[in-house]
Parts: structure tokens; C-alpha cells; sequence
């Protein structure tokens, strides 16, 4: 093992739904993450010839670890240059709650990511709108169509950082 406890980069490590994966399906993920390419130049940059490197893509889709391939757009040039982090508690912990709740959110447009969490916060979803007006009329959907004991609204002042990279180091 390497420094840190982490694998080498070249030996094979069981991930996923039962499949292996290597130091060219990380080097392939890497590259998708970076920009979509075609597979040509994908295999290319990689070394290796397109079939093969079209195989592992297929491969690495079907074990789910890429979920799909997609536009990265930028908020602001879309006209939703505010984002806002709303932190809420649940009024009860129930299975009926939350099942509304995911519908709840999955209607609403602007918010584009939602999170269960651990802690005195219960939920995390990030909104983006054009102005406060807009968030208002979120916050107010929000209030009448659910119960809850709390929420809290953070308005993000500046992006400090933003990926959609997520880290191949521990495939």
C-alpha cells in the first residue's frame, strides 16, 4: 500500500455492483469529468484503441458509476445568478413526511439539489433563482403544501468553489 493506506494506482480494487475496476477506467473517468470528448479522442489521449476504451465506458455506465453525461451550465449567463442553501427540520420523522417531502422537492424546479441529513438539520437544499422575489415564491410553495417545525435561508455570497469532479482516487 501506498502512503496514507491507498492502493497503488495500478492494482485493481472491487467496486460497485461486483465489478473491478482499474488505473484506465480511473484515467477515463478522469478525462470524462474533465469534458465530454468523443471516444476516439478519449482512447487516444489514453492509449488505447476505440473499442476497447468504448467497452470500458459501457462497462463503467452499466455498473452506474457514470450516471449520465450532461451540459454543466452556468447559472448566472441563465439567469439565475442567486443561490440560496435553505436548511430545514422536519415536523415529525415519519415515512409519510418524507415521501412528501421528495415529491414536494422534486416539483420544484429551482432547487437542483436536496439532501437527508444527520444532526439538528434535517434536510439541505440548494435553490437557484434570479432574485429574492423569486426565492420567496419557492419559500411559499414550500409552506403550503408541507408542514415544517424549521427553516433557514443562507444566501451564498460568492463561490469559492464548485466542481461536479467527484475524486477516482478510491475506485
Amino acid at each position: 500500500m501506498s502512503q496514507a493506506g491507498r492502493k497503488s494506482p495500478g492494482t485493481r480494487r472491487r467496486s460497485g455492483e461486483g465489478a473491478s475496476f482499474d488505473a484506465i477506467d480511473r484515467q477515463i473517468l478522469d478525462l470524462l469529468q474533465e469534458r465530454d470528448r468523443p471516444v476516439a479522442l478519449l482512447a487516444e489521449e489514453i492509449g488505447l484503441s476505440q473499442t476497447p476504451c468504448w467497452r470500458r465506458i459501457r462497462r463503467l455506465e452499466e455498473a452506474g458509476v457514470i450516471r449520465g453525461r450532461v451540459a454543466i451550465v452556468d447559472p448566472k449567463r441563465v439567469g439565475v445568478p442567486l443561490t440560496i442553501f435553505i436548511g430545514i427540520t422536519a415536523p415529525r420523522h415519519e415515512t409519510s413526511w418524507l415521501n412528501q417531502f421528495r415529491e414536494l422537492v422534486e416539483s420544484i424546479p429551482e432547487v437542483v439539489e436536496a439532501y437527508r441529513l444527520t444532526g439538528s438539520t434535517d434536510y439541505f437544499l440548494k435553490v437557484l433563482v434570479p432574485d429574492i422575489e423569486a426565492y420567496d415564491t419557492v419559500y411559499k410553495t414550500l409552506i403550503e403544501r408541507l408542514e415544517f417545525s424549521q427553516i433557514n435561508a443562507s444566501i451564498s455570497m460568492e463561490e469559492l468553489k464548485f466542481t461536479t469532479v467527484v475524486p477516482t482516487t478510491y475506485l
